[in-house]
């Protein structure tokens, strides 16, 4: 890897760190068209994206940090990295698995959160960077990491395609029944790294039902219809228009934060969002063959700062996190998120950018 300076600003040397006995570094990633995207195997963290606005400009919609040291001590701490083994909550932190029970952190209120204290969002993967445009990321979590059974073996590849996309395609394997639901946390603004709101972004989700959930963010169980409530993007819809109604899913979430239950085959690639700003005419296409995406509109952003200076405001980001509905493994009805020996976990999701 010959580059070792971002034109988004990020510097490998500032990425180059022992951490927990293993290489840090930081892996730019460059299409024929002029775009790029950094990744550190810190995480799997996305620290950076440059994709062309309606003029031509390249411009950075993804947040991050500038150095290895601001990512550890950053309080976002799933801020564009793989969440894992199991992305989103599982109630009060506990399930059952062919009869037996485990227990994992208590992280997130009275539930566990995103695979624990130490998820995947906070280990050194091993990185090759397998040409200008892909990077593959591997990981082997012990059996008994965090509390989750089974030796579990994962490899995500990141490919940044000539159609300025970002694909992402996931694989695992285990040596015991386990759990996995993985996502990428990436915090996006199409406006630009920094821009101070999402408000005013427009927002499509194909979906015709979501998971209403309870104060703690765990679901009650059966999707509900959108339709009539603020929770409806089946049409383009302006995201800051309705997120401070008085509707309890947006009280309790402090703004969206939600699941919405995509109308797909299993392991169906189908567009599930659009996302598109005004300011840069930039759009973004979410693809995925996972049964939900989680909507979340960075409502615990404290201004942090970020890359090059600039401040992470609350609601300044939006993430769509393709994922396997939250608590599943406590909701029978629900897609099943356990992988057991001889099975092979896949997934893909595709962030696309244009304009228009």
């Amino acid at each position: 890897m010959s580059k070792t300076i971002s034109k988004a600003g990020p510097k490998r040397e500032d990425f180059r760190k022992i951490i927990d006995g293993k290489q840090v570094d930081l892996y730019i990633l460059t299409n024929k068209k002029g775009a790029e995207m950094t990744v550190t195997n810190f995480g799997g963290k996305i620290v950076s994206l440059l994709v062309p606005d309606k003029n031509g400009k390249f411009t950075d919609v993804e947040l991050g940090h500038n150095t290895i040291e601001e990512y550890e001590a950053s309080t976002i701490r799933h801020l564009g990295s793989v969440c894992g083994r199991t992305c989103n909550r599982i109630a009060k932190g506990k399930f059952t698995l062919d009869g037996k029970e485990y227990k994992l952190a208590i992280n997130n209120g009275p539930n566990s959160l995103h695979g624990g204290v130490k998820g995947f969002n906070e280990v050194v993967w091993d990185a090759k960077q397998t040409d200008d445009q892909t990077i593959v990321l591997t990981y082997v979590s012990p059996d008994g990491e965090e509390g989750f059974p089974g030796m579990l073996t994962v490899q995500m590849i990141y490919t940044l395609t000539d159609d300025n996309a970002v694909q992402i395609d996931y694989e695992a394997h285990t040596d015991k029944p386990t759990i996995i639901n993985l996502t990428n946390h990436s915090f996006f603004n199409l406006s630009g790294d920094g821009d101070p709101t999402i408000h005013d972004h427009i927002l499509t989700i194909y979906a015709e039902t979501y998971l209403p959930s309870d104060e703690t963010s765990i679901p009650y169980g059966d999707a509900e219809p959108v339709a009539g409530t603020p929770m409806d993007f089946r049409k383009p819809y302006v995201i800051g228009a309705r997120i401070n109604e008085k509707f309890e899913q947006l009280i309790f979430g402090h703004g969206y934060d939600n699941t919405y239950v995509l109308d797909k085959k299993p392991n169906e690639l189908k567009l599930c969002a659009k996302l598109v700003s005004p300011k840069t005419g930039i759009v973004m296409d979410v693809l995925t063959t996972e049964p939900g995406v989680h909507l979340y509109t960075g409502n615990w952003l404290a201004d942090e700062e970020g890359k090059g200076g600039r401040h992470y405001p609350r609601q300044s980001a939006i993430c769509l996190e393709t994922q396997h509905h939250p608590d599943s493994i406590n909701k029978p009805s629900y897609p099943s998120v356990v992988l057991r020996p001889g099975e092979t976990f896949t997934s893909q999701t595709i962030y696309k950018f244009y304009t228009e």
